[in-house]
């Protein structure tokens, strides 16, 4: 006689796996060449060694251009070959992380970044060469752009932090320092670039008194979501995507960034307690900006599970 009633769930073979385990899983089935070769440096057997750091460097090359910027949507919102501030500060980072930001390769970058840069001396977020080719419509394309914190303050602060100099650092830090230090508002995004700049830039005391102003002007701003039970408390910015909010852990993306001191012990337990539990039935963690193409969602979400991954490990939690 058959069965009546529903099924009883039966549970994912994945449920037992540890995170990093079904994050591994998540990565081959679904990343990039370059993504695949980051998590094997962070996270696999042989991780940090120099044959691991040669292969995300080598996968990192094909992302190069000609003019020594980097393009072929290495950020995966700005398509297409042409080379573009953010592209370049994405590849900065990943030569960051797995300290190889240094070098002929840096002052190629710089070479380029001096070529792009604004009458300020600082970067656009999109430069015009981009125009022709598809971008997400939240990057707006314009003839004459702006100088930005957005793509200046995070490519200023690695340098520095890898004691890079080069011609081009001093116009650009004095940018970055007018510009952190004259916000009175801001959205989150500008925010972590700003936080960026801090955690790198050589004069530190000057950085501390910078960063606890914007601490407060965050928790005045409702800039964080503090308790992630209570959403609603925390208005998304304006012409962000529904539910994009951002929370303790993605301004302090590690104990020591001075970020980490605008929250308490108890607001930061809750921000790694919502971000353990973000991961995903598939193993990675959601894309929270706005989709605008599928390739591009597809792309990102990798690059967003290493570095929560990341996050999750420098705060100490246990990722298996």
């Amino acid at each position: 006689m058959a069965e009546t009633g529903a099924s009883p769930a039966v549970p994912s073979p994945d449920a037992a796996l540890s995170p990093l385990a079904r994050a591994e899983r998540f990565v081959w089935l679904t990343a990039r060449v370059l993504e695949q070769r980051r998590f094997a440096y962070h996270f696999l057997d042989g991780a940090g060694c120099d044959a691991a750091a040669d292969a995300v460097e080598t996968a990192l090359t094909s992302y190069a251009t000609t003019d020594g910027g980097y393009g072929y949507a290495l950020e995966p919102d700005l398509r297409g070959p042409v080379s573009q501030p953010l592209h370049t500060g994405h590849a900065l980072g990943v030569l960051d992380s797995i300290r190889r930001c240094g070098g002929q390769r840096v002052e190629r970058v710089c070479r380029y970044l001096t070529s792009v840069s604004t009458p300020e001396g600082a970067l656009p977020a999109i430069h015009p060469s981009q125009r022709g080719y598809p971008a997400a419509p939240f990057m707006p394309i314009v003839d004459d752009p702006p100088s930005e914190l957005l793509a200046t303050g995070p490519v200023v602060g690695l340098l520095h932090r890898n004691e890079v100099w080069h011609a081009w650092l001093f116009r650009a830090t004095d940018f970055c320092w007018t510009a952190v230090e004259s916000l009175e508002e801001s959205h989150p995004y500008e925010i972590q670039a700003a936080v960026a700049f801090l955690d790198g830039v050589p004069d530190r005391p000057r950085a501390r008194a910078a960063a606890d102003r914007l601490g407060r002007l965050v928790r005045e701003q409702r800039l964080a979501a503090l308790d992630p039970a209570d959403l609603d408390a925390f208005p998304v910015q304006p012409g962000y995507a529904p539910g994009e909010h951002h929370f303790p852990h993605d301004f302090a993306k590690v104990p020591e960034s001075l970020a980490r001191s605008w929250f308490t012990d108890e607001e930061m337990r809750r921000s790694l307690d919502f971000l353990a539990r973000d991961q995903e039935a598939d193993g990675g963690w959601p894309v929270r900006w706005r989709q605008w193409a599928p390739g591009t969602a597809m792309e990102a979400r990798p690059i967003v599970t290493i570095q929560a991954l990341r996050t999750l490990r420098a705060y100490g939690r246990d990722i298996g």
